[in-house]
């Protein structure tokens, strides 16, 4: 674990996928990082890795206690939901991200949908069901198109888009049926709402949020949004159509009012917001939160942002967010998902992968490791479905997708599967 010192922070980034290499990436740059773990990391991350799983919460917090970690930011949803920071703030150990409490906002649909109600923030109407048979007799009376979905964390997999009263009826089959574990013994049933979906994100210390952008997310598996739904096959932003009044809606309708809310719960948000919002014809509303950095938004926020991450992130665990400001490199930041073959169904790993080198003028391009891993036999293979992130910025979104597409024909990686037409949608959006 040995690595240089300067003067500065001690940092931990938890998680293994590609939202975690960049943070790290980005966390890196700031002269007041002095050392960086990652716990467990991938083949991207290799220099700061620490063989520790992101559920091992008593592994991280001593290695946090013995390393001196002044400051633990975390990826991914299921540790924050699991209450890491409950854990690590009991002993005293800084953390971003909220507690397990605040965490119900992406960990419980239906605790988000009835803060939401109460707090008067616009959403989809809705209705909660912990019975099957009760949920498909509302099914028969209500039709379809509807959204199904399961109360708990499913891994990306527990909201259905039911277009008729079929795929409605075998989506409540499937979750409540036990095809989702524990995360479906509840769900919710909610109007379809059609518009412009995009992905938006502040950070927030408990009582102010700080905007950063939006993006817009491709979830679908093909190109021209078909296929099955993924994890993320890429993402652009901003958004051609995101302005400063959008934005202003946001954070007046939305934003601030879920910080109120949460504080009047007894539960201060304190880490990303992440508000995956469509832009109705009645104007924009809430699909659901989320309560850390989205994958593969975070790729294009690294790339974008000018200001120093480590600033940002103490300020908010340090409640000290009023009066921030951030900076951000003009033009926009596009990302393409190399993907196993067969991804997101069966799949297989160790597919060999030969990356280009990067030269110290293409600092407007990276390649974020995501389902990686370093074999010595091997060299570098794949080890999950998502692999890789290619990411570029530009001076416009034309400009980003060329260099990102560039750069993915440049890589190795025999059979990968991602997207041709990722931006595509940005050149004609509007909400």
């Amino acid at each position: 674990m040995s690595q240089a010192y300067k003067t500065g922070l001690t940092i931990l980034v938890v998680g293994s996928g590609g939202r975690e290499h960049a943070l790290a990436w980005k966390l890196a740059q700031s002269p007041r990082c002095a050392r960086l773990f990652v716990a467990p990391g991938n083949a991207g991350t290799a220099a700061w890795n620490v063989d520790i799983r992101g559920d091992d919460f008593a592994g991280l917090a001593d290695l946090a206690r013995r390393e001196g970690v002044d400051l633990t930011v975390v990826g991914p949803e299921g540790p924050l939901c699991q209450g890491i920071v409950d854990v690590f703030q009991e002993q005293g150990l800084k953390i971003f991200g909220p507690s397990r409490q605040a965490a119900q906002l992406e960990g419980s649909k239906v605790f988000a949908k009835d803060l939401m109600r109460q707090a008067g923030i616009p959403t989809a109407a809705y209705r909660v069901f912990d019975n099957k048979d009760e949920a498909l007799a509302y099914l028969d009376q209500y039709g379809a198109p509807v959204v199904v979905k399961a109360d708990g964390l499913a891994a990306g997999k527990g909201a259905i888009v039911a277009l008729t009263y079929e795929e409605a009826v075998r989506a409540v089959e499937h979750i409540m049926g036990g095809g989702l574990g524990e995360a479906g013994k509840r769900v919710v049933i909610e109007e379809c709402l059609v518009g412009q979906e995009v992905s938006f994100f502040c950070v927030c210390d408990g009582q102010t949020a700080l905007p950063l952008l939006a993006a817009q997310d491709h979830k679908r598996l093909r190109d021209h949004d078909e296929g099955p739904n993924t994890g993320g096959m890429g993402a652009y932003g901003p958004p051609v159509f995101w302005n400063e009044d959008l934005e202003k809606t946001i954070m007046d309708s939305v934003a601030n009012p879920t910080l109120e809310a949460m504080a009047d719960a007894g539960a201060p948000f304190v880490g990303v917001l992440f508000i995956g919002l469509i832009l109705t014809e009645a104007g924009p509303k809430v699909l659901e939160y989320n309560v850390r950095f989205g994958d593969p938004e975070t790729q294009i926020l690294m790339m974008l942002l000018a200001s120093d991450l480590v600033e940002v992130l103490e300020a908010c665990v340090e409640g000290a967010l009023a009066g921030k400001s951030l900076c951000w490199h003009p033009g926009a930041a596009l990302c393409v998902v190399m993907a196993a073959p067969g991804y997101p169904e069966k799949y297989g790993k160790g597919l060999p992968i030969v990356l280009p080198d990067l030269a110290p003028d293409e600092g407007m391009r990276a390649i974020y490791h995501a389902g990686t891993a370093w074999v010595q036999e091997a060299g570098l293979v794949s080890s999950g479905g998502r692999v890789l992130g290619v990411t570029a910025r530009g001076e416009s979104l034309k400009e980003a997708q060329r260099a990102a597409y560039d750069l993915v024909e440049r890589i190795g990686f025999v059979s990968a599967h991602y997207r041709r037409d990722i931006g595509a949608k940005g050149f004609i959006s509007r909400p």
